[in-house]
């Protein structure tokens, strides 16, 4: 078995705000492995700043990935645990290997195109009329839960947006989320949500930043709105760790983001912890090309969530692979007609 692997950009089609920063492109790693007669991929898809494997020596884990292949898929994912990005592409790129078509991972009603995935429409942080005419265009667009990133203009404005939502459209026609990304410190945070909480909305992710463990266990237990953990989870890589940080906290949800969480196997050991102290949950991409975002589809049916996803970011690039994955009406499906074109 041979291995290799390769760096590659993706370049938004327009920038992109969050709490963080604008985005303009996304760093992605693709590992491909061979046994001879067959190929497999699999996505290490890094986000600079927020991914627990951001560091100096990334690419020399990867080296080492491809020089030690033959270690196999369990041991390689052991000894990634610092590396959560590589160990999903790892586990991508040998489910790939043994597929008989290698992107054709989990086969499925979703990959036979009979059933669909209800997503989230992402709104994207920018000046009002900005957000506006991205709200108008989920909506009519077909989609029934839509998504703000908020946290990084004037906090009354993001205020006057969600009113406008809710003077043409009810809790029962439009769910609304939002995600904060850490914007909020702990001393202000209640005080917003209480604000937040008169638009009906779904839930709220990340009200503060990652590591204030009492302080977001003190918010979970007041708020007047659901709060669902994401960055939070983000280098906890122990299942003890994991079930005391749940415990601890007690979200009304979490969401999953398998390139930043452990790939399958470490999104199951948070699924099982969550489910096990009634925390619901979803599952979100992490910016990956649609090579990951793919994977992510097709084993996302497979756990038959009752909530909408987030995987909807396949067509936030202009130099996206063309798959058989496609939006619509508020819906991700698998065209199985269509062709992938990889040209990296």
């Amino acid at each position: 078995m041979i291995a290799s692997y390769r760096k590659y950009i993706l370049n938004f089609k327009r920038p992109s705000g969050t709490s963080r920063g604008v985005l303009t492109e996304k760093e992605t790693w693709f590992l491909k492995i061979s046994d001879g007669n067959r190929y497999g991929i699999g996505e290490c898809g890094i986000l600079r700043s927020l991914s627990y494997d951001d560091r100096p020596d990334y690419e020399d884990k990867l080296k080492w990935v491809c020089e030690n292949i033959q270690l196999g898929e369990e041991k390689l994912w052991e000894e990634l645990r610092d590396f959560p990005s590589i160990q999903f592409g790892v586990e991508m790129a040998f489910r790939s290997l043994r597929a008989e078509d290698p992107f054709l991972l989990f086969p499925s009603e979703f990959t036979r195109g009979e059933k669909s995935i209800p997503i989230n429409g992402l709104i994207w942080m920018g000046d009002k009329d900005f957000m506006k005419k991205q709200i108008s265009e989920k909506i009519e667009a077909g989609f029934n839960c839509i998504k703000l990133k908020i946290g990084a203009i004037d906090f009354e404005t993001e205020l006057d947006l969600l009113k406008s939502i809710r003077e043409n459209f009810s809790a029962n026609e439009i769910e609304l989320r939002v995600d904060a990304n850490g914007a909020f410190s702990p001393e202000t945070a209640l005080e917003k949500l209480q604000k937040l909480s008169k638009y009906d909305l779904h839930s709220i992710e990340q009200p503060i930043r990652q590591g204030q463990i009492q302080a977001m266990a003190g918010l979970c237990e007041k708020t007047p709105l659901p709060i669902a953990l994401d960055e939070e989870l983000i280098g906890v890589t122990d299942a003890t760790e994991k079930r005391k940080l749940i415990q601890t906290i007690r979200p009304q949800f979490a969401i999953f983001k398998p390139s930043l969480i452990g790939g399958f196997k470490g999104t199951t050991e948070w699924k099982d912890t969550c489910e096990t102290n009634q925390v619901d949950w979803w599952i979100t991409s992490a910016l990956e090309s649609n090579i990951g975002l793919n994977a992510i589809a097709q084993w996302t049916y497979t756990l038959e969530p009752d909530l909408p996803q987030g995987l909807g970011t396949g067509s936030l690039y202009t130099n996206n692979f063309a798959s058989p994955l496609e939006v619509k009406n508020g819906n991700i499906h698998y065209n199985p007609e269509k062709e992938w074109e990889i040209n990296y």
